[in-house]
């Protein structure tokens, strides 16, 4: 068929140089306009059909492989192998520039196989999000490794190709690169160890709210990657943590409190010790009238006058004997009303007791835990329980401690100028 061109090219008074010349170009343009075509018809014809199905169908999955691309890139190899049909017959006179041209094809080709593997796999990695386990099985990470391996095997098969060299030999020299492949890829390998060590060992989820505070981390967990960890903090920035770093430093995790079902609650309150008495008659007769405390005070009372009793404790003075106290008799109050309220948990830790006093007073610690994870919700009922303490103190004949204001010297200068 070339000689035919060739001669007919002639016959129009062209020299051989020149008419090699015009039938290699006519064919290289007419190699390339079929090529354009074929890639025009699969994109729009085969692909449009194919999503146009896609989109019909109820699965997702294959909505999937149409989003990434995977069909698109996979059409790109119909113009390389109509390229590699035509190139015989372009270069017939130069078996050898055929033969390179060729090969540098097939290396577009595998390059092509490369990409399209490539985002299969992201497209495998998206698929499985749809599932219930991928929130506790991410497997973002080992599909990183796969494309890194394939990426490797893809530019090693392409430029083996294009020399005509065996991949063998080509791997012996990367062989001897391999200290500065390992100094390169640190991070990667590092990465690869704690994906594996936190995945085996469920320290890390998507969803899971993480503190590192070295990072400036604490947030929810929203990817996980081969080399980092993306953290969305309560500000709604975003900080990016190296995985390695979770195996070799300490972090917090959440997931206990949240799978728990309770979220804690322990906060102090600080009392002026000055204010801490015995209770008399008329205090005890006061109390009796919280519903709250109604048969605390008469079971108390009864046991308080039957031990003096029996002790045989003259009561006139207060200090001798057993007496209630109206701290002893708040904290009774406090633990009456946590365990009246629905949102706070009765099945775990529940305590109202008092720490060491400091020159700030004694602090009445509350630590109990709260049905509520919600952060609004908890914040809430922990706001309603200290706002209602706070208010009830008063009846108890005690007071807050808190540092002197400047309020309190006015009070005191302007008590001091009435008097002088």
């Amino acid at each position: 068929m070339t000689k035919i061109l060739t001669s007919w090219i002639k016959s129009f008074g062209f020299s051989d140089s020149v008419s090699g010349l015009i039938l290699t170009a006519s064919l290289s343009l007419i190699a390339l306009i079929v090529a354009i075509a074929a890639d025009q018809i699969t994109k729009r014809a085969l692909i449009t059909i194919i999503s146009s199905i896609v989109k019909k169908t109820k699965t997702k999955w294959d909505d999937i492989l149409l989003e990434k691309q995977v069909l698109n890139r996979l059409s790109h190899i119909v113009p390389a192998i109509i390229i590699n049909i035509f190139l015989p017959i372009i270069f017939s006179s130069n078996p050898d520039l055929t033969a390179f041209l060729q090969h540098c094809t097939i290396a577009y080709i595998i390059a092509i196989a490369t990409m399209v593997i490539l985002a299969g796999l992201d497209a495998a990695n998206e698929i499985y999000l749809t599932f219930k386990s991928s929130k506790t099985r991410p497997i973002k990470g080992y599909i990183q490794l796969i494309q890194i391996f394939t990426t490797i095997v893809g530019v090693i098969l392409a430029i083996t190709t294009i020399l005509q060299k065996s991949p063998l030999g080509l791997l012996s020299g990367i062989g001897a690169m391999t200290a500065v492949l390992l100094l390169v890829f640190r991070d990667t390998i590092l990465g690869l160890v704690s994906s594996i060590q936190i995945g085996a060992n469920d320290m890390v989820r998507i969803g899971d709210w993480i503190e590192m505070p070295k990072y400036g981390a604490d947030g929810d967990v929203i990817d996980v990657t081969l080399q980092s960890i993306k953290v969305q903090n309560w500000d709604k920035t975003i900080t990016t943590i190296p995985i390695y770093t979770l195996v070799s430093d300490s972090f917090k995790n959440w997931r206990g409190m949240q799978d728990s079902g309770g979220r804690r609650i322990k906060r102090s309150i600080n009392i002026d010790m000055r204010s801490i008495k015995f209770c008399d008659e008329k205090d005890i007769q006061k109390y009796t009238r919280f519903i709250l405390l109604k048969d605390y005070i008469e079971q108390k009372d009864k046991e308080i006058e039957a031990w003096n009793s029996d002790q045989k404790i003259d009561t006139t003075e207060l200090v001798n004997g057993r007496r209630m106290t109206n701290i002893g008799t708040f904290r009774a109050y406090i633990s009456a009303y946590l365990k009246s309220q629905p949102n706070i948990s009765r099945d775990m830790t529940f305590l109202v007791r008092q720490l060491q006093p400091t020159a700030d007073g004694l602090p009445i610690e509350i630590y109990v835990f709260s049905c509520d994870q919600v952060w609004a919700n908890y914040e809430a009922i922990q706001s309603d329980i200290f706002d209602h303490l706070l208010a009830s103190l008063p009846l108890f004949d005690l007071e807050v401690f808190q540092s002197p204001s400047g309020a309190d010297f006015k009070r005191i200068a302007a008590s001091l100028n009435r008097e002088y």
